[in-house]
């Protein structure tokens, strides 16, 4: 039986239910009709059955003062202030039932902002040019309800309901329908460990839905051990993958939720609720690097912040904040993290005042990690939403692009980058009043830490969050090089496509090794048994490269700065 959200039981009559373990009694009010009194059940559950279809608008109302919006609506007419819509979730009418998905192997992943690109519709429009230049997935920022009408994704507060100024369920599911029409496999950024702070009600009915003794960076942090809201999420979960058809998901911070066990259950009910038949893959973001839950039963691969972080330093000298743990003997740690996945596997981290920072992960294939070069959180969370393509040398860029293409392990684009787009990617919202100007403040004393903007004057001319130009700005718009990005990235894709693809499948790491101040070689035995090599120098001194004949692909003279090589040994 469900848990959250309304049922259809006939096209006109539908069941209704909320957790609300804080309150005596709750009201279902329907639009237009006379409010029903809920009936209550054991463990904090409120229910009732009432007339309404597809379209009919409802809340719940607690007291006199107070109507919510169900907490698992599906979606919502007039915000997430205003009235939930019940939704029937079989009236799509699906043009690609035969649609499996793909092999993991085979993803090239571009994260993309849907309000940036106009909305569910104006995504789909983009989904042609990016099955032509080799991409194989698309992976959705989070698109569910938020304050307002437009935000950067990560202060969601309805889950379930797909953001209103994005478009309806249904344009959801075309947009998902087309991209398996053109082979492309759709991802979707899911966000478990904390709500957004305009709309969030459940602490007004069901305190214990968060747990009062942990708190994370942006709020309290979910009490994932109590039984309503483990299912809350695994309910979420299943409906993007099931009702919504989507590839796989990708969960944002799982280390701020803190609960190992409820990650590795919730992977296996997942996988259990897809089956078998289907491609479906699931991707953590984990700060903590915890190889224990990389498996094939449980995640796909993880997020590896260590290859952007490694190579941020070396390609722009940054050595602030989070930068701090990368900035000594960067071309070292970026040849462990090509041979063994993740740089920093147990030792004391500097930015977590010298605590232990993840687990051996060695034994994982390449596969098991997901690399950037950039993405919304390493852009946006800049202080002035800076790409690469404004801050790093173009041939060491190109050369950088070269290694995150072809390495075996799953690359990582974001929007515009394969176009070289110049346009910044700032922290947008849409609040209003004491919250936005709480934001706005936030936000600039967040860099006062940082030389740049230790003068007030500097930290002023941060773009407020809230401002709608600063929305405008974040369109990822082609650079002044765009067509020779472009024609990089097809080449690269190209190559990955047959060359790569085929072998990696069981491909295993055999070695790397630091060549140069900022410079490395790295080998890995393909899973046909080919040697694969690429060597890489991004110091601005030669370096010296394997001598090989025959490169698959090379930029620059052999070593020298800026350059990159790569070969396979058949």
């Amino acid at each position: 039986m469900t848990h959250w959200g309304p049922v259809l039981l006939t096209p006109e009559r539908t069941r209704f239910r909320l957790w609300a373990p804080d309150r005596d009694a709750v009201t279902l009010e329907i639009d237009g009709a006379a409010p029903v009194a809920m009936a209550r059940e054991a463990d904090g559950w409120f229910a009732v059955e009432a007339a309404a279809g597809a379209g009919t608008r409802y809340r719940f109302r607690l007291d006199a003062d107070l109507a919510v919006p169900d907490p698992a609506s599906r979606g919502q007419s007039g915000g997430v202030h205003g009235w939930s819509v019940v939704v029937d979730p079989g009236t799509y009418r699906w043009q690609t039932d035969d649609w499996r998905g793909r092999p993991w192997e085979e993803a090239v992943i571009q994260e993309v902002h849907v309000g940036t690109l106009g909305g569910f519709a104006g995504v789909a429009e983009t989904l042609p040019a990016l099955a032509d230049l080799g991409i194989t997935a698309i992976e959705l920022m989070p698109v569910n309800a938020f304050g307002g009408t437009r935000n950067w994704g990560y202060d969601g507060v309805l889950p379930f309901a797909p953001a209103e100024s994005y478009g309806t369920p249904d344009d959801l599911k075309a947009l998902i329908d087309r991209a398996h029409g053109l082979g492309l496999m759709v991802f979707l950024d899911v966000v478990y460990n904390h709500f957004g702070p305009d709309g969030n009600y459940l602490g007004a009915y069901a305190a214990g839905f968060f747990d009062a003794e942990v708190h994370t960076p942006w709020g309290g942090a979910v009490a994932v051990e109590t039984p309503a809201v483990h299912a809350f999420f695994r309910e979420n979960a299943s409906m993007w993958l099931n009702d919504y058809r989507f590839d796989g998901l990708r969960f944002d911070a799982v280390h701020a939720i803190g609960n190992a066990d409820f990650l590795d259950q919730l992977a296996g009910e997942l996988r259990a609720a897809t089956g078998p038949d289907r491609h479906v893959h699931l991707v953590l973001e984990n700060e903590h690097n915890d190889a224990d839950r990389l498996s094939p039963a449980r995640y796909d691969a993880q997020w590896n912040d260590d290859f952007h972080n490694v190579l941020h330093v070396l390609l722009t000298g940054e050595t602030s904040g989070y930068y701090a743990d990368f900035a000594e003997r960067p071309a070292e740690r970026l040849a462990r993290c090509l041979g063994e996945g993740f740089i920093y596997q147990g030792e004391g981290s500097p930015n977590h005042d010298g605590k232990p920072r993840g687990t051996p992960s060695a034994h994982l294939p390449p596969t098991a990690f997901v690399s950037f070069l950039q993405n919304h959180d390493q852009i946006g969370n800049r202080a002035m939403g800076e790409r690469l393509t404004l801050l790093a040398d173009p041939a060491k860029l190109r050369a950088a692009t070269a290694l995150l293409l072809l390495s075996p392990q799953i690359p990582l684009l974001f929007m515009g980058d394969e176009h070289g787009s110049q346009s910044p990617f700032l922290f947008f919202t849409d609040f209003h009043d004491d919250l936005a100007d709480a934001v706005r403040e936030g936000r600039r004393r967040e860099f006062a830490q940082f030389a740049a903007f230790a003068d007030p004057a500097a930290r002023a001319r941060i773009p407020d969050p809230n401002a709608e130009a600063t929305f405008a700005q974040s369109r990822a718009m082609p650079g002044r090089s765009a067509d020779a990005w472009r024609a990089l990235y097809a080449q690269l894709l190209a190559l990955r496509r047959d060359v790569i693809v085929p072998r990696l499948k069981g491909a295993q790491a055999i070695g790397a090794e630091a060549v140069g101040e900022g410079a490395v070689t790295a080998r890995w035995r393909m899973g046909d048994g080919a040697t694969l090599t690429l060597a890489i120098n991004l110091a601005d001194q030669p370096a010296a490269f394997p001598e090989m004949a025959d490169p698959l692909f090379a930029l620059g003279e052999a070593g020298s700065p800026g350059s990159f090589g790569a070969w396979i040994d058949r």
